[in-house]
């Protein structure tokens, strides 16, 4: 999914994981009650609501001995996730806990993760889809966006639609910046009142 509004994206995404019966906080909006989802013959065996914003409380309560919902820490190769930069310990729940065949739901996870892991969120998720999961993903990252065969909806004051990767605004900014980083800035960061210089 890609949009300028985010807020849009993301109200998407917790409705959907609602509908899933995925736990999440109750800040969501009413959106959920208006989707209709349709259950396929196979259902998946796993699932993920993944929210870059909010993964230091999920890493709190994964290590919370106390908590039912508690992993052992073996799985995350023995190190606490705290002990973890962002991108490592979001990445190591990716690699460690998601077994396949599941739905999987991540809102921004480019926000925990350099450019190199986001390339490794695409290889881990290519492993998985091998092993029949799906992700909806709500995104600003033209890396994450350019997962080979992926559906893309923007989402905007219009109702969500289907939109080409080369075509999305992500895509397009992130391109011209770095095939023409002195001009974007030269525009960006020019005074106010000094003529734009010509394109080049």
């Amino acid at each position: 999914m890609a949009q300028p509004t985010s807020d849009l994206r993301s109200l998407f995404l917790q409705a959907v994981t609602l509908r899933r019966t995925v736990a999440t906080r109750s800040s969501h909006s009413d959106l959920h009650k208006s989707l209709v989802l349709a259950k396929a013959r196979v259902a998946p065996t796993d699932s993920y609501f993944l929210r870059a914003e909010t993964f230091y409380n999920l890493a709190s309560v994964i290590e919370d001995p106390a908590d039912r919902r508690a992993y052992d820490l073996e799985t995350f190769g023995g190190r606490s996730l705290h002990d973890q930069s962002h991108g490592e310990s979001f990445l190591g729940l990716v690699l460690q806990r998601l077994r396949g065949n599941g739905l999987y739901f991540f809102d921004e996870p480019e926000a925990a993760l350099s450019p190199a892991r986001q390339l490794a969120l695409l290889a881990a998720m290519h492993q998985l889809v091998a092993r029949h999961s799906q992700f909806i993903i709500a995104t600003h990252s033209p890396i994450l966006l350019g997962y080979p065969g992926a559906t893309i909806y923007l989402f905007g004051p219009h109702r969500p639609m289907p939109i080409a990767y080369h075509e999305t605004e992500h895509y397009q900014i992130t391109k011209a910046f770095l095939e023409h980083p002195d001009r974007m800035l030269r525009e960006l960061l020019r005074d106010e009142g000094t003529p734009a210089e010509e394109v080049d």
